[in-house]
């Protein structure tokens, strides 16, 4: 007899991965793609989004054909701050803007001459100025720099929920991706922010659907329950939120290190908002306070740039253990080496200076300075929360020098990791399904792990 089982679509930045669960969320299947970028109009690199749902079609018809299991729901979980703009017919009208594509001045100078001042509106709206990040001005952009194309948007969605509507031909918004530093959502009024109305910018947005909500599609002769897609972000939080009663806080770690604070009580104020926090969105359209760091990214830079100059294979740091008498070495005499490539931080020098003659000092001093980035970026999620737990999952929770380093300078926090291949994938599953999880959930499923800190000062 066939298995029956729940299966998502989770697609990050470099990764795009496809996971089949059981009834008990038990993993039984996984698949994995990465495509090469191709370029916008202006030729900025961006997602091959014709790659992606080719990708995507070819996947789940083959599994829909499988003698081993029978698919009972689809959902998604997409990296945030993207839209795929559609015409009448549901074709795609350009292509998928990279979020970091850089805008020019005189588009912020607009936005804020108009809506301003640039604080109270970071404040209401829960989003830092992170120009084509906040799918808002996204939107604000397109509309006054590609006029032509605007006009015939029938539809703007959000990448979650534009593969949802691949599978089910229904366009709709959601709220963690509407919540996420668009700039389009006023978390005191619990509605589109006053800008958006006055730019006529919600009638391209279609109605808000819940999260957990599901439309069943025949396809292929069969009926499938289809979600409505989700932040990913928001989607590896839900596991946690769902089996923990404790105050935690949660880092996402992957491209981008997502440090997660549910807990936090009222709107952000003017001090969260310049140590760059912002509002991500639960699926029941409440507030979670985040700080982000451009983490995965700048050591994905980082490493090639150290692998290059050690002359030794770019996948080699995967092979570095945490040693306690280099990181001794290092933080004795400590100072800052590293001058960042997308990340700026006050401390870091002109130019990068590696004065190491092995890899692994090398490696222990860029993972140093990082994590001190890194708390940084925790304690400015956590604010004056009493919290003293933290979960690790994604990418960097599978790297023992990152871990080690963040329990040496957390050590008043209990810290623990989880499987980093399920990312927010499971919480996709989790959400449209009506199961009450088990305290022991993480520990089942997400090969929860405590760390001890091995460091002895």
């Amino acid at each position: 007899m066939k298995k029956k089982v729940t299966a998502v679509f989770d697609i990050g930045r470099t990764n795009k991965k496809f996971f089949l669960f059981d009834s008990d969320f038990q993993e039984v299947y996984r698949e994995y793609s990465r495509f090469d970028e191709i370029t916008d109009e202006d030729g900025y690199p961006t997602e091959n989004l014709e790659a992606l749902e080719k990708w995507a079609k070819e996947v789940f018809d083959r599994m829909m054909d499988s003698p081993e299991f029978d698919i009972r729901a689809l959902n998604f979980s997409c990296y945030g701050a993207s839209l795929v703009h559609i015409d009448k017919n549901g074709k795609a009208l350009t292509p998928l803007y990279n979020y970091m594509k850089p805008l020019k001045t005189e588009v912020f100078d607009a936005f804020y001459d108009k809506y301003g001042p640039e604080n109270e509106l970071s404040r209401s709206t829960g989003s830092q100025k992170l120009g084509m990040l906040n799918t808002g001005m996204h939107l604000f952009w397109l509309k006054y720099a590609r006029p032509e194309v605007y006009k015939k948007i029938k539809y703007s969605l959000h990448l979650p929920q534009y593969l949802s509507y691949l599978f089910t031909g229904i366009a709709v918004s959601e709220f963690t991706s509407i919540g996420c530093h668009t700039m389009l959502w006023d978390y005191e009024k619990k509605d589109y922010h006053d800008w958006v109305f006055k730019e006529g910018i919600n009638e391209k947005l279609p109605p808000i659907a819940s999260s957990r909500e599901t439309t069943p599609v025949n396809y292929k002769g069969k009926n499938i329950q289809m979600g409505v897609g989700v932040h990913d972000s928001s989607s590896a939080l839900l596991p946690y939120i769902r089996s923990i009663k404790k105050p935690f806080l949660l880092i996402s770690t992957g491209t981008w290190s997502i440090s997660i604070n549910p807990f936090n009580k009222g709107m952000l104020t003017m001090e969260d908002i310049g140590n760059g926090c912002l509002f991500n969105m639960r699926i029941d359209s409440s507030p979670v306070k985040v700080s982000t760091l451009f983490l995965g990214n700048e050591y994905k830079l980082q490493i090639k740039e150290l692998s290059a100059h050690f002359k030794v294979q770019e996948d080699y740091h995967r092979t570095v253990k945490f040693n306690q008498d280099t990181f001794f070495e290092i933080n004795k005499d400590f100072e800052h080496m590293f001058k960042w490539a997308s990340i700026v931080s006050e401390n870091m020098p002109e130019v990068t200076k590696i004065p190491y003659d092995k890899f692994e000092h090398a490696y222990h001093q860029l993972m140093l300075e990082l994590v001190l980035l890194q708390v940084k970026s925790i304690r400015s999620a956590i604010g004056n929360e009493n919290i003293k737990r933290l979960y690790i999952d994604g990418g960097f929770s599978d790297n023992e020098v990152y871990v080690q380093l963040l329990s040496r300078y957390l050590d008043n926090m209990k810290i623990s990791t989880t499987d980093s291949s399920l990312g927010s994938a499971l919480g996709a599953a989790i959400v449209i399904s009506d199961v009450t999880l088990e305290p022991k959930f993480l520990k089942k499923n997400y090969a929860l792990k405590k760390h001890v800190p091995s460091i002895i000062k």
